[in-house]
């Protein structure tokens, strides 16, 4: 199968472009930043093929599917930084990336008839209640510019074509690049005490293991949109923050606070995260690892412990 894969320079893009060279498929990766800058985690890989691809741009994004010809295209590149998009001069930016550039991206892989999965996220949703998200029929109603964003990239790709996959996911940590588990390390390494939030809770995901089912869903023919998170206990992001330090020895003392006394975000969080993965497992699919094991998998696999 050939498979092009959007976004390569982010922590899924380039554990996916990882897990198609693992299975041999021919994978073409592809980011707005030079290779260079990107991609020093896949020199396991030897060359992967890359091109520079700007999604906002029509012209490069039909012209890359056409020379590819992909039997799949997964679509990781977006604007992901949630405080940054409530920035009124970034609001045209996060539109381009977010919905234009995924219309580009759906148009293009129409014209070559070939599967697409886009990469969602629990923000679609208001946060309210305690009850878990199901992937179909519910009401969306994002708190925040970057949800809205990404809601609007799935209306643009459920338009476009018959053969997608929406794949909904929070709380993501990888090799390649920032994220929550990297930041606490940080912080709790330089203060004797830390304030975490108790309010918002989810389930962390591991891109490596968000990949493997990627890939196998661009396998498959079940189309139609899915919720997908490491297996395990719903979390909050206090107790999340206490498994990090509790499995590298840390002792920084977790002090739990709402999301109202931590103040200091631009962006509106949900505070209810529960993802249902029922129909992804229902489907056939094989569900992610539990998020502690997937956690301790990527301390070792980082050398943070």
């Amino acid at each position: 199968m050939k498979v092009l894969v959007t976004g390569v320079g982010g922590q899924l893009g380039s554990d996916c472009l990882k897990e198609l060279a693992a299975r041999r498929h021919v994978a073409l990766g592809t980011d707005v930043k030079e290779r260079r800058a990107i991609l020093q985690d896949l020199s396991v890989l030897g060359e992967p093929s890359f091109v520079r691809l700007d999604v906002t741009d029509y012209d490069d994004v039909k012209k890359t599917a056409e020379d590819f010809r992909p039997d799949a295209v997964v679509h990781c590149a977006a604007w992901t930084s949630v405080d940054d998009a409530e920035a009124e001069e970034n609001f045209d930016k996060v539109d381009q990336i977010n919905r234009l550039g995924t219309m580009y991206v759906a148009e293009a892989v129409k014209k070559v008839d070939a599967k697409m999965v886009y990469i969602s996220t629990d923000y679609v949703f208001d946060g309210s209640g305690r009850r878990p998200w199901n992937p179909d029929g519910e009401r969306y109603a994002p708190l925040n510019v970057y949800g809205r964003s990404k809601l609007d990239g799935e209306y643009a790709v459920s338009a476009v074509l018959d053969k997608f996959f929406i794949v909904r996911t929070a709380w993501l940590f990888g090799l390649n690049g920032n994220n929550f588990v990297k930041t606490m390390i940080g912080v709790g390494k330089r203060q004797d005490v830390v304030r975490v939030v108790n309010d918002q809770v989810g389930s962390p995901t591991y891109t490596r293991d968000l990949a493997r089912l990627l890939v196998d869903m661009i396998e498959s023919e079940k189309f139609g949109r899915y919720h997908a998170t490491n297996e395990g206990d719903y979390v909050s992001r206090y107790d999340f923050c206490r498994e990090i330090y509790r499995q590298i020895g840390l002792k920084t003392r977790v002090v739990p606070v709402t999301s109202a006394e931590y103040g200091g975000d631009r962006a509106v969080r949900p505070l209810n995260s529960r993802l249902d993965k029922k129909k992804t497992t229902e489907s056939g699919f094989v569900p992610l690892p539990p998020w502690q094991d997937a956690l301790g998998r990527f301390l070792r696999e980082t050398r943070l412990r």
